[in-house]
């Protein structure tokens, strides 16, 4: 048992990728390997009572200042995003709003998107620029995660 991932890339991933214009499959199989390696789509809390929220466990205060620092100077992407939703909360209610706000985190790096079809590429994608250096992900660990993400 477990959940399909290909139903959550057709049903919550790519509606989120459209919304923002970011259709490719570059950017969805690093959306969904990212759920997939924060949550693996079971919890929307962080385990340990931690801040973290959502199945792609963005904390509050990434969320709030991906709006401050970055949505404010992008009114058009803001609009896009804010027809999904716009508020921490909607993290754990609105999965699409959560897709597309793991997407936006990662537009804020400035490194090109890892290849499609490449884990451990992704996998060292989301530690360095979703994660942080002291966070719990771990590429090694993470690439059959990713590769999961993309095989579906």
């Amino acid at each position: 048992m477990g959940v399909n991932l290909q139903q959550v890339r057709a049903l919550w991933v790519r509606p989120a990728l459209a919304v923002l214009g970011e259709e490719n499959l570059a950017a969805e199989n690093l959306v969904l390997g990212t759920g997939n390696a924060e949550s693996g789509y079971e919890y929307m809390a962080q385990l340990g009572g931690g801040p973290a929220r959502g199945f792609w466990q963005m904390e509050q205060a990434t969320h709030d200042d991906i709006w401050l620092n970055y949505l404010r100077f992008r009114p058009r992407l803001a609009s896009l995003l804010g027809s999904l939703g716009g508020h921490f909360d909607y993290l754990v209610t609105r999965p699409v709003y959560a897709a597309a706000m793991c997407r936006v985190d990662y537009m804020r790096a400035s490194a090109p998107l890892p290849s499609a079809d490449d884990a451990a590429a992704q996998a060292e994608y989301h530690k360095n620029h979703y994660n942080t250096a002291l966070g719990a992900a771990d590429p090694m660990r993470n690439r059959a995660i990713f590769q999961e993400a993309i095989n579906a």
